[in-house]
């Protein structure tokens, strides 16, 4: 099984990149955005998931772990195959992919090509409660390496840690991962950049806070 490249790319495609491996050539299945960071004759690493069927074995790869682990959860869901997977990753960073399904934002998934609304709305029903415990596993990651000594943060690296931090305060008062990270997305995209994590904390109280009181009207 093979779990990582690392060599020369030697040429890039509608929808695939081949990665020269000590003169050897893979033949490597991606996403836009991954095939955007690749440039023929420079050196290149990727994360792969291994596809092995009866009549082929197909290797797609991936600039992060994290992207990686997403394609693998997304084509959990029915419906969803590696094309489509793919295409939500080219249009959605992880980040952006936690938060639409988080906030339930199927308009944001449907920009992927090849996407519906009824696709979206299926995946957004079946991640949204696995999303949360996994943004906040990558967002610590995040964190980790935006703090290692020399490191300079970059304004997305701060922005993901004031989400972060904020999801984690709302866990912190009894709140699910799914239900503070979808009301600190809604929060952070209602508020814009440059939002800090105070502001994000008191934004997602305000979208838990109904719930909460229908909840005791019926008590």
């Amino acid at each position: 099984m093979i779990a990582r490249l690392k060599g020369i790319v030697d040429e890039v495609g509608d929808d695939w990149v081949v990665i020269d491996v000590a003169g050897v050539g893979y033949l490597v299945f991606a996403s836009s955005r991954t095939r955007s960071r690749l440039a023929v004759g420079e050196a290149a690493m990727l994360f792969i998931e291994t596809h092995v069927r009866e009549d082929h074995i197909h290797l797609y790869g991936f600039t992060g772990a994290e992207d990686r682990d997403w394609f693998k959860l997304l084509t959990t869901v029915q419906g969803v195959g590696a094309k489509a997977g793919l295409a939500i990753q080219g249009v959605l960073n992880a980040e952006q992919l936690s938060r639409a399904i988080a906030s339930g934002d199927k308009a944001a998934i449907t920009q992927a090509p090849g996407v519906g609304p009824k696709l979206a709305g299926r995946i957004v029903a079946e991640l949204k409660d696995k999303v949360g415990a996994i943004a906040l596993g990558q967002a610590a990651k995040a964190q980790v390496a935006a703090r290692t000594p020399g490191a300079v943060p970059s304004a997305v690296d701060i922005a993901e840690s004031a989400v972060s931090d904020a999801v984690s305060a709302l866990v912190n008062l009894g709140y699910s991962p799914s239900q503070a990270l979808g009301a600190v997305s809604e929060a952070a995209n209602d508020l814009g950049e440059g939002v800090d994590v105070g502001q994000l904390i008191k934004g997602g109280l305000a979208r838990l806070a109904p719930a909460d009181t229908r909840a005791g009207a019926r008590i």
